[in-house]
């Protein structure tokens, strides 16, 4: 059987391979023999490709400028033939030089990692592809030349006599370099001489140094020898000169890949001959006579070499792809000038300028390349320190001058040394000002610097936090910069500078400054513009994120809460104060920011510190005898704190503030019942409804009197005044809607309580939530339309009842909120405060909630659709917008489609709704005009916050003395009222009741249970009443 069926399969198995192996064949043949740049030099490699287990194989050029090292080319061909099914082998590497204008390569060099390449074998790989280009490679030179080439390289490594290393590295430059190409520099002379030449300059230093101790005039011996090593020493510096000037003799700009090593190893060089001559006079102490000509020769051998260099330097120009290596030697260069510089600054003023202006100069003319990796504090840092030297200097020679009465001599020398002193302060100050301009992303760093040197200065302090600083628009944000970069320096600086900034001024006869957080609050609040723009700062670097934009609030509010978590613990008690007098004042963006802080103090302090601020605060709330604008910002600091507040401290916050008394209900009213424990939430709600229902119960049991509600009716009325002659300055910008002082009655307050409660709770089936559908389904039955026309006190109270019924619109009968449309529909057609308008949207939003039953749908939903037409055709632009929302949100989930189609009756609001829902923009504003308008907008909100905090706290003073006179009802109120009004009241009152009697009558008539026995007799006795009054009017 296996001798029958072996044969074919055998013939199938080999024609299968052969098959197989012809397409690996043909996919080798398709593989290019030249992958190489357009252009520039670059390095390259030489790869042999072969099939898998088979023996075809071919030779393959690749290069790229974009490869840093020769391995990384082969990184990325050997995946790529791998996933064809092949094998690949670098035979080693070199590099090219491709000009395709004149159409010419060039192969040389070789690879460290995989030696040099067979640049013949390449050569002819190339010729395939650019059959038109003239190319050579290296091997074209005489092959003895290049063998002298590597034997004295070989010379030059082995020899310990400092002469024969001269002598070797002036054969090398003088006879060999002259006929060393540009391109082959790198590899072929400096790479491999220049180490040496380092070494051999090292040790002769350490020789000098070790040596000089024992040199005197008698020791004529060693007086010889360290002269011999100081004029080696200036051989090896004249050695190297000699490269710079081979390297700029060729027309074209050297490429930085062609010279790479030369500008470092001189660099190091230098450093080192600066380094000894600055030193020289601790160096060879008093025998310095012997050696000082060879010395001042040695430093112009020095200035010289720099020069050349930096000339050389100066022709080179990198492009926005430069290589990695690139960029570090420019970096590398950069940070070893400004190592120079440090060590020359006393040595020679010339040489120090332009070393400066050298340093400057490369790091703004590849500052895309080498921002991120320069040390910018260490440049600041020296021009700062250079500045205040020089600065230094001139005071000293200002006062020799004046000492020697030399004023007036202009040629003297002591004259001729301050001009220069002078004008190297402005050379310092002038560069330090530019390197700030040019360099943006890293301006803070050479501020950093400058601020260290003055901020011991209580000069400056005073200057930088005096009281009521007038600044122009565009200085009030660098201000506001200025003291968040102080703040952060403030952390490494002894206790007398922290003293000087942190506490502001402590005595009368200082100059008044502020303290340092105060200051910087006061900043911020200016910044309205910048606030607005808004204006991006970097973020913090963040490990493993990229940094980010950020806006002018993140950027402060970070940089506050860094600084508090440093700050030392005796200065916590100057930054409460300025986090209270920041939530005070007008400015709402401004107290959200110290919110923000506050909370953070709070959550990085100690649980009880958190607990002492919470009481401060809640002490605070409740002190609010008006609604305020403190009220409101403490509301939002006390809300946010109560999170932070461990289950024990919540349960101490309730027993200090227990919401069963009517004058904590302010504190209750402002906290989130999420925010807390079961036990302390369970406690709040049960006395929170327990008080809503007993304030409910003395009211109906006094009989729902009119004047028990209404003895605030005075201070709710200016308020009224008050928000709308607000809300119409700030219609540019709306930061807070100021309220109706509605805490005043005890219905009022429990109410602005109870909506904190109901607002916690998603399950309508809770026992709260059904206690309070039953105490405001009460309330709605005795509120009267009439009567919140007439009375400012009662639209607090129906402000209250809509947003509570919005909660809980599902739980309400349909008779209630029939009640509440009608009570709506009052108020919208008289003037009111806007707060009022905003809570009656809410309610009606709520109502697409439910389904409205066919019998009341003729009461319900035409009232409905009428207050939506009159609410969406406001003018106020704040309506207007919320209009827009509540709207479409009932629009959204509504069952009841033709209330949308009857409240867009007219044309005009139903186009408005229609670009709205389309996200239509009608204007766009260009940027000019956005900051004109913002600017207009801060002279208004200015005027307006001033305007606040002048007045309050008379205004304050005054609610408070008519709370205080109002805290009893009077057995008789003067009246003050015509006899009209009078009668017309009464009438009101009366209607209103008995309009509630019919209501309540018609709504138990379809039920079970009969009205009681009395019902009849006493409306009998109404009837008589009403008699008698008819029968008193006409015997009148």
């Amino acid at each position: 059987m296996l001798s029958v069926v072996g044969g074919p399969v055998r013939t199938l198995i080999s024609g299968a391979l052969r098959k197989a192996t012809f397409t690996m064949a043909d996919a080798l043949a398709k593989i290019p023999d030249v992958e190489i740049d357009p252009e520039g030099t670059f390095k390259y490699i030489l790869v042999r490709v072969k099939v898998k287990d088979g023996d075809v194989n071919k030779d393959i050029v690749r290069g790229t400028k974009s490869a840093e090292y020769h391995n990384h080319i082969f990184e990325k061909v050997s995946p790529a033939m791998e996933a064809l099914g092949m094998e690949c082998k670098c035979l080693g590497g070199g590099k090219i030089e491709h000009n395709s204008q004149e159409k010419k390569l060039r192969v040389f060099g070789e690879s460290t990692a995989f030696g040099k390449a067979d640049h013949s074998v390449s050569v002819e790989k190339l010729k395939s592809v650019f059959s038109d280009y003239e190319i050579t490679c290296e091997n074209d030179r005489p092959h003895s030349a290049v063998v002298f080439l590597d034997c004295l390289h070989s010379l030059h490594h082995k020899s310990e006599s400092w002469d024969d290393h001269i002598r070797i590295l002036k054969i090398i430059t003088d006879m060999f370099l002259p006929h060393i190409g540009l391109p082959e520099l790198e590899d072929e002379c400096f790479s491999k001489v220049l180490p040496k030449v380092v070494t051999m300059f090292d040790s002769m230093m350490k020789e000098i140094l070790d040596q000089v101790g024992g040199l005197s005039s008698q020791n004529t011996e060693l007086c010889s020898l360290l002269r011999n090593i100081l004029q080696a020493m200036m051989q090896i510096i004249d050695v190297l000169s000699t490269c710079v000037r081979h390297v700029g003799t060729f027309e074209e700009a050297p490429d930085l890949d062609a010279i790479r090593s030369l500008p470092t190893y001189i660099l190091k060089v230098l450093r080192e001959t600066f380094q000894h001559c600055k030193e020289s006079e601790v160096v060879y102490c008093g025998r310095l006579s012997l050696v000082a000509d060879l010395l001042q020769g040695l430093f112009k051998e020095a200035y010289t070499l720099q020069k050349g260099l930096l000339e050389l330097l100066d022709r080179i120009s990198l492009d926005s792809c430069a290589s990695e290596e690139q960029v570090s030697v420019i970096v590398t260069v950069i940070h070893s000038l400004l190592d120079i510089c440090s060590i020359i600054s006393n040595l020679d003023i010339a040489l120090h300028a332009n070393t400066w202006k050298f340093l400057i100069k490369q790091s703004l003319k590849y500052q895309s390349l080498v921002e991120e990796h320069l040390h910018h504090g260490d440049i600041s840092n020296s021009l700062s320190d250079n500045l205040l030297a020089s600065f230094h200097n001139c005071l000293e020679l200002a006062e020799q001058i004046k000492l020697a009465g030399l004023q007036e001599a202009t040629q003297s020398p002591e004259y001729k040394l301050f001009q220069k002193s002078a004008k190297m302060c402005r050379f310092f100050a002038n560069t330090l000002v530019h390197y700030i301009k040019e360099l943006n992303a890293a301006a803070r760093v050479p501020i950093d610097a400058l601020l260290l040197q003055v901020l011991p200065l209580r000069p400056f302090a005073e200057v930088v936090l005096q009281q009521d600083l007038r600044l122009s628009r565009d200085h009030e944000l660098p201000q506001c910069l200025l003291l968040v970069n102080i703040l952060s320096q403030l952390a490494t600086l002894p206790e007398e500078v922290l003293q000087l900034w942190y506490t502001g001024s402590q005595f009368s006869e200082e100059t008044p400054r502020l303290p340092l957080y105060q200051a910087l609050f006061a900043g911020f609040r200016r910044c309205y513009t910048e606030r607005q723009v808004p204006v991006l700062l970097p973020g913090v670097m963040m490990k493993g994120q990229a940094q980010v934009q950020v806006t002018l609030h993140h950027h402060v509010c970070v940089q506050l809460c860094a600084s508090v978590a440093a700050l030392p613990p005796v200065y916590f008690p100057v930054l409460e104060r300025c986090l209270v007098d920041a939530v005070l004042q007008a400015d709402t963006p401004t107290a959200l920011l110290a919110t923000d802080v506050w909370c953070f103090t709070a959550r990085y302090g100690t649980a009880e510190l958190c607990l002492h601020h919470v009481l401060l605060i809640a002490q605070l709330v409740k002190a609010c005898t008006t609604e305020c604008y403190q009220s409101y910002h403490l509301g939002l600091l006390l809300k946010r704190m109560v999170f932070l507040m461990t289950p024990n401290h919540q349960m101490e916050l309730v027993l200090r503030f227990p919401p069963s008394e009517v004058e904590n209900l302010p504190v209750w009213r402002h906290v989130l019942l999420r925010a807390l424990s079961q036990e302390a939430r369970h406690r709040v709600e049960t006395d929170i409804i327990g008080l809503s229902q007993k304030a409910l119960t003395d009211w109906q049991n006094g009989g729902y009197k009119l004047g028990q509600v209404d003895k605030v009716l005075p201070v709710a009325d200016k308020h009224n005044q008050r928000s709308r002659v607000c809300s119409n300055e700030w219609r540019v910008n709306v930061c807070f809607v100021l309220r109706y002082d509605c805490t005043k009655t005890k219905q009022n307050a429990a109410l602005l309580s109870l909506l904190a409660v109901v607002r916690g709770h998603s399950s309508p089936e809770e026992q709260c939530v059904l206690s309070a559908v039953r105490v405001i389904t009460q309330l709605w039955i005795r509120m009267s339309p009439e009567q919140v026309q007439t009375h400012p006190v009662l639209r607090c109270t129906l402000q209250l009842l809509l947003s509570v019924s919005a909660v809980l619109v599902k739980n309400i009968e349909h008779q209630v909120i029939l009640q509440a449309l009608l009570c709506v529909h009052a108020v919208v057609s008289q003037e009111c405060a806007e707060q009022l308008l905003l809570a009656a949207l809410e309610f009606l939003c709520s109502l697409g909630k439910i389904f409205i039953p066919p019998d009341r749908q003729n009461q319900i939903l035409p009232r409905l659709s009428s207050l939506f037409g009159v609410l969406l055709s406001d003018r106020s632009w704040l309506l207007h917008q919320h209009a827009l929302e509540a709207f479409s949100q009932f629009a959204e989930i509504t069952n009841h489609e033709e209330v949308i189609s009857q409240s867009l009756s007219e044309e005009d609001t139903k186009t408005k709704v229609v670009n709205y829902l389309s996200k239509t923009v009608n204007a766009q504003e260009d940027v000019e005009s956005r900051l004109q308008r913002l600017k207009l907008e801060k002279v208004l909100i200015e005027q307006h916050n001033e305007r606040l905090e002048t007045n309050t706290e008379n205004a304050s003073n005054k609610v408070a003395a008519d709370a205080v006179s109002d805290s009893e009802p009077c057995p008789k109120r003067a009246r003050q009222e015509t006899s009209a009004e009078e009668y017309s009241r009464y009438i009101q009152t009366a209607e209103s009741a008995l309009k509630a009697l019919q209501a309540l009558a018609e709504g138990k008539a379809n039920t079970a249970v009969p009205p009681p026995q009395w019902l009849e007799s006493r409306l009998q006795e109404l009837q008589t009443l009403i008699t008698h009054i008819r029968t008193a009017r006409h015997t009148t």
